[in-house]
């Protein structure tokens, strides 16, 4: 059933597309000839930013389906945000294939079971679950992390701490936000014909208005619309015959529906580049055409729009006058507001790192630090964690009351927009102050740096004020378009649709491929609503109430020598300041083994302070180093607090959620092993032995005979119920005992043995053998006491454990039984 319902969607689709291919090919080369204008930024953009960079690493618990069981994973996000899934840090060290590689487009990134259940209810209407009735996943730790799709699978990740849960999320979130951001704005033809034709292809089946599954690359948003109509109809056959308990139909529906997508997935992804390799092949032939046809295409495409908007624009008005123009306002406020707060949220966060840097150098940091700081700053824009204050300015934006009139299926288009250009105007700002920094330090040097780093960036605050106002106003028109346009089109469809075959009559055939009846209807319809749109930006303009630039104010190569430096490669920091940051190409053959050590992170983060390390699945790698947030005063205080508390906080190690067998102390105790011995020590020199350490130099036979390294000496007082005379022992003399102790013991115990045969041979000719077998064994249990050595590890398998004994350690001394106190020494093998 899907596959015939995909190859019928694909191939409308495909017609739809050929034909927008042409359209745009021609708007793309018209625009070439004639030329465009347009506001020239200020700042600088950067062409890659994020080359010879990874987002992100670190560890957190994935639930595996399968088994049911949750199991500790490293997590790796390259410049391409997609995540992926490694079995332990050393496998992805090892260059091996990821568990999972999950593409986050069309995602959502869920913190609560509640909002998790809630979306399950919705896509499965008829088996409703409640949060509290045993669903079928348990978060381990309290702090989940789920990632939603409405076909495709989802994955469940927890972590230990809410703290650590935010800081996760705004790395998931920022992974969504780039990966259904998958078209490229550079693609003049492709990207313009496949947003048309998927609108276009939309409208004919009555669905005008945004949609928010307009996520990913062109496959992944074709599959979104097969599966838009295609879903319905399998849960409709399907969900009546699942069997079972309530969890377990909402699981099995899960996969079936995950099975389902994949199979589009593929389809749509084979069918999309056969369907884009024909069109390409096509496009020398057209492009030659439209450059020699080009004014006559022109001079018919105004004829037939004269006459279109003859026919239009009486509707339009009308519509517009009495629909439109009384919620203009309204949209334009719900939409200014949490975008400027947005925007100039990105530029407080920026002018802090600036204010981090100019504090380094009036604090004589030097110019490692320099360096480490403006590194730091170059991907400041690529971190999800100091963006997030950003992003979440804009996450308020509501259209509440206006959703249901405008057929607006959900904000959530207009937010990633806008957040996205807020991530491009901060890169914008940081490029563009790197660049300006640089050029001052090789013409003035670094004498005065703090005065240099001071100049740049008023600078840069100056066109970041005029190059966010010029986004946002763009960014505010196209918005309006997109909720306005939809809406009058799907008003007017009934009236002018009948209407429009006969305008097909006026075009030549030969320019008929290029020139559209439905292309040429909607640009009459977004003639009619541009006046009224660039009126009440313009108005909001003047106001000032959101720090907007009034038109007249155009800044045209205010500073020429600036853009010169765009063409500049990328400044190293760590070079240029001393670091010892390799140079040169890393090989094919290299990459993978130096992948993780020669790319710069940008999000420099595994686990929170101060908590233990989680356990990796592999017993191989006891787990990995902890790396803290990159604020600096952040990291500072946390570092105080983890001393301040460490001992709570091994304390508390147990109820933070799933362990593994490898701690940090374990694995000192390791590769450090400690002895503990009870040494006796005279009454009379009691009062000058102290806890103490010392260094020593000596040897240690254990019980496996290997012979080990002693290297400290740590001497710990006890007290216990009775004083006592003790002896006072030094270290070298307490390696003596040690050495000698292995010897005494088999040498007593070959005696014992001896002396027991003995005696039970008089026993026998004796006759008393009771009597005589008891004697015996008490004497042979006196002269078989052997000194006591324990164990500090708690593996079983270390080779250093042997019986110990409680309670105070008697020894006879001239005939005399006394009563000694303990003092525990520890002694330290290398």
């Amino acid at each position: 059933m899907h596959w015939f319902r995909t190859r019928q969607w694909m191939k409308e689709f495909g017609q739809v597309y050929e034909q927008q291919y042409a359209v745009a090919l021609f708007n793309s080369v018209r625009f070439e000839i004639e030329g465009g204008g347009g506001t020239q930024s200020q700042l600088l953009h950067r062409k890659d930013p994020l080359a010879g960079r990874t987002i992100f690493s670190g560890s957190l618990f994935q639930y595996l389906e399968e088994n049911r069981k949750w199991r500790n994973r490293f997590v790796f996000v390259p410049n391409d945000y997609t995540i992926n899934l490694y079995e332990s840090k050393a496998a992805h060290d090892r260059g091996l294939h990821p568990k999972v590689t999950i593409n986050c487009a069309g995602y959502k990134a869920l913190t609560s079971m509640e909002e998790y259940m809630e979306l399950i209810n919705k896509s499965l209407p008829g088996v409703k679950a409640k949060v509290g009735s045993n669903p079928f996943i348990k978060c381990e730790t309290g702090f989940p992390l789920i990632l939603w799709h409405p076909y495709a699978r989802h994955h469940y990740f927890c972590v230990m701490t809410e703290k650590e849960q935010k800081k996760w999320h705004a790395v998931l979130q920022d992974c969504v936000r780039d990966s259904n951001n998958g078209l490229p704005e550079n693609c003049t033809v492709k990207t313009p014909a496949f947003t048309d034709a998927v609108r276009l292809h939309r409208q004919a089946r009555g669905q005008y208005g945004t949609w928010d599954m307009m996520c990913g690359t062109p496959p992944q948003i074709l599959a979104n619309l097969v599966m838009e109509s295609l879903h319905p109809d399998i849960r409709n056959m399907i969900v009546p015959r699942l069997k079972g308990k309530m969890q377990q139909r909402q699981k099995n529906w899960m996969l079936i529906s995950d099975a389902v997508y994949k199979q589009v997935l593929f389809q749509t992804t084979g069918q999309y580049e056969a369907l884009v390799e024909a069109c390409e092949a096509q496009r020398g032939p057209l492009d030659a055409r439209l450059r020699t046809d080009m004014d006559q295409l022109i001079t018919s495409k105004e004829h037939v729009s004269s006459k279109l908007r003859a026919l239009v624009l009486p509707k339009a008005e009308q519509i517009l006058r009495t629909n439109i123009q009384p919620y203009i306002n309204s949209i334009l406020e719900a939409l200014m507001d949490p975008t400027s707060r947005g925007f100039a949220e990105v530029r407080d966060v920026f002018f802090r790192e600036m204010v981090e840097i100019s504090k380094n150098s009036l604090n004589g940091g030097g110019k490692e630090k320099m360096g480490e700081n403006m590194e730091r700053l170059s991907m400041l824009a690529f971190h999800p964690v100091k963006m997030q204050s950003c992003y979440e300015k804009v996450e308020e934006l509501n259209l509440e009351g206006l959703q249901q009139r405008f057929d607006v299926s959900s904000p959530s288009v207009f937010i990633s927009r806008a957040q996205i250009l807020m991530r491009e105007q901060m890169d914008n700002a940081v490029y563009t102050f790197e660049q300006l920094l640089n050029q001052s330090l090789e013409a003035q040097g670094d004498s005065d740096m703090c005065k240099i780093t001071q100049r740049c960036q008023d600078r840069v605050l100056k066109k970041y004020d005029y190059d966010s106002s010029s986004v946002r106003k763009k960014f505010f028109r196209e918005a309006l378009l997109q909720i306005i346009i939809p809406y009058m089109l799907q008003q007017l469809a009934p009236s002018c649709s009948p209407e429009l075959p006969r305008f097909k009559e006026l075009i030549f055939e030969d320019f008929s491929r290029f020139l559209l009846i439905e292309n040429m209807f909607e640009e009459v319809v977004l003639q009619s609503v541009s006046k009224d749109i660039m009126m009440a930006v313009k108005e909001a303009a003047v106001q000032r109430r959101h720090n907007l630039y009034r038109d007249s104010i155009i800044l045209t190569n205010s500073d020429p020598n600036l853009h010169l430096l765009g063409e500049n490669p990328q400044v190293d920091w760590a070079t240029k300041f001393g670091g010892d940051e390799p140079e040169g190409p890393v090989s094919s053959a290299d990459e993978g083994r130096v992948f993780g050590r020669r790319r710069k992170q940008v999000v420099s983060m595994i686990q929170p302070d101060g908590v233990p390390l989680p356990y990796e699945s592999c017993l191989e790698v006891p787990g990995v180093e902890l790396i803290p947030e990159e604020d600096a005063e952040m990291f500072l205080s946390k570092e105080e607090d983890q001393l301040e508390n460490e001992e709570d906080q091994l304390g508390k190690e147990e109820d933070l959620g799933p362990k593994s067998p490898d701690s940090v102390n374990e694995i000192r105790d390791l590769i450090n092993p400690v002895v503990e011995v009870v040494v006796p020590v005279s009454k009379v020199e009691q009062s000058e032995i102290t806890n103490k350490t010392e260094a020593t130099t000596g040897s240690i036979t254990v019980e496996d005979g290997v012979k080990e390294d002693v290297t400290h000496v740590t001497t710990v007082v006890e007290t216990v119920p009775k004083g006592s005379l003790q002896e006072k022992t030094s270290p070298q003399a307490i390696l003596q005992q040690l050495a000698a102790s292995k010897k005494q013991e088999v040498d007593k115990d070959e005696a014992a043995i001896q002396n027991a045969i003995e005696k039970l041979e008089i026993a026998v000719q004796e006759d008393e053998s009771e009597q005589i077998t008891e004697i015996s064994a008490a004497e042979s249990d006196n002269e078989s006491s052997p000194p006591l050595v324990t164990d500090s590890s708690s593996r079983e398998d270390s080779g250093f454990q042997s019986p110990t004994s409680e309670g105070p350690v008697t020894n006879g001394l001239n005939g005399e039984e006394k009563i000694v106190d303990p003092i525990e020494v520890e002694v330290v093998l290398s």
